[in-house]
């Protein structure tokens, strides 16, 4: 377990999700579905609902539990009427290994309405150092599709370095996508 929440703006936290999420991150995901469309694997209409995003949930949060998976939401907090609290990104850890590779997998998405904010950012910096300081990991790993300058900048700013590209990586947006992979080695400490 980390420490949370992590205050990453001065209206957007950075805290791991509860079953009680379900709506909003349906909400988020339904008002960016064009925007994260080319970056993101095809998903079915279940997806984007309250129930979809439940079940989504329960798996994350298993998974958790077995060490394999950290999940954190950004979620705005607003005072103000016209402006709308709410989800509005996310950071998760996958592919969590221990031993001696001590190595995780690193995914954000940043809604269509924050972008260019610099909460992307942020969220990863603050995912960094509890990969350190609280999770003991050494490296973290991302994989952008080529053509994801925006992504490649913030894992850059957040002091991650290319090391390759993979061939048709993942299955994106319809088809195998090469990826250009990122790596940060967060510490020299021994496992």
């Amino acid at each position: 377990m980390t420490r949370e929440p992590f205050q990453i703006a001065p209206d957007v936290s950075l805290r791991h999700p509860t079953p009680q999420d379900a709506d909003g991150l349906a909400r988020a995901y339904r008002r960016s579905r064009e925007h994260l469309r080319p970056w993101e694997p095809d998903r079915d209409e279940s997806f984007f609902t309250p129930a979809g995003q439940a079940a989504r949930l329960r798996m994350q949060l298993a998974e958790k539990s077995a060490g394999r998976l950290m999940p954190w939401l950004m979620v705005r907090e607003s005072h103000e009427a016209a402006v709308p609290s709410g989800i509005v990104g996310a950071v998760t850890l996958t592919n969590i290994t221990l031993g001696p590779l001590r190595s995780a997998t690193v995914g954000y998405w940043i809604d269509a309405n924050h972008v260019g904010r610099g909460l992307a950012t942020a969220a990863l910096k603050a995912v960094c150092r509890a990969a350190d300081t609280e999770l003991g990991l050494h490296r973290l790993e991302a994989g952008t599709l080529l053509e994801n300058a925006a992504s490649q900048r913030v894992l850059v700013k957040c002091g991650f370095v290319p090391f390759g590209v993979a061939e048709k990586y993942l299955h994106i947006h319809g088809a195998w996508r090469d990826h250009r992979l990122f790596q940060k080695i967060l510490n020299d400490r021994r496992p």
